[in-house]
């Protein structure tokens, strides 16, 4: 026995998010169709669903495959949907297992891609604009394991970077250069503050360009420059030779003034 259709805008809706789930369009308007009618046969699949008479039997099969159907073991065969909490419960146990399967593949891919590509070669990668720039520092200053310096002139990620270096393991030793602080110094953080060139004190805040070095276990380092109204750009490298550089700039720095 037919129930009322669903209207079609539902329908076309409730397909995309199944599609989501790891059904392909004709799978879902299936499992759509199965849910308005009491035991129907292949043909009021097709009728109800309207997926290619020729195309119905083929996805019943992956349904039942995906134990998203059952079947009857009468003539003319007929079919019943499993229940959705079981149906979505089933297809999100299955995303996230090949969710888990793609990210431990994906990640030995890129862990050898990565040490091939570096090699004896002393390569320096360009970032651009804020978000990726942020994200790749956080990732780096997260892997550190002996000490972490920064020359630091970016205000509005302050918080974030202090919260982060703050999570780091405690033998890691911090030390930060910066135009100011303000509030209490954490007891595992070492802070040296030292305003900018008269020359950038007197020009507009907006106009100021960010500089900033970040060398973590005196392996990796990387160099922000940019503003907020041109953008921000980054080098970031693991070569012996942009290592020292910025060392030599972080030690200018420190004995600067």
């Amino acid at each position: 026995m037919y129930l009322m259709a669903e209207p079609a805008a539902q329908t076309v809706a409730l397909a995309e998010s199944l599609k989501s789930l790891g059904l392909t369009k004709y799978e879902a308007l299936v499992y759509i169709a199965l849910l308005q009618a009491s035991e129907a046969t292949a043909t009021e699949i097709h009728e109800i669903s309207g997926v290619p008479r020729a195309s119905v039997y083929p996805v019943l099969e992956r349904l039942s495959q995906k134990q998203l159907v059952s079947v009857s073991n009468t003539s003319p065969r007929r079919f019943n949907p499993e229940r959705p909490d079981d149906a979505i419960e089933s297809l999100l146990s299955s995303v996230e297992h090949d969710a888990a399967r793609a990210k431990t593949t994906l990640n030995r891919i890129y862990s050898q891609s990565v040490r091939r590509a570096r090699g004896d070669q002393e390569l320096i990668w360009s970032i651009h604009g804020g978000d990726h720039i942020r994200l790749r520092l956080l990732e780096m200053l997260q892997a550190a394991d002996e000490n972490v310096r920064i020359i630091f002139y970016w205000d509005h990620l302050k918080g974030e970077l202090v919260e982060r270096l703050l999570s780091l393991k405690k033998e890691v030793k911090i030390d930060i250069i910066t135009d100011g602080w303000s509030g209490p110094v954490p007891g595992q953080i070492n802070v040296l503050v030292k305003a900018p060139p008269m020359e950038i004190q007197k020009e507009p805040v907006t106009n100021w360009q960010a500089g900033c070095v970040f060398i973590v276990d005196k392996k990796k380092a990387m160099v922000v420059m940019g503003s907020k109204d041109e953008g921000f750009t980054a080098l970031y490298s693991e070569s012996v030779g942009f290592v020292r550089f910025f060392t030599m700039y972080w030690n200018f720095f420190l004995n600067w003034g």
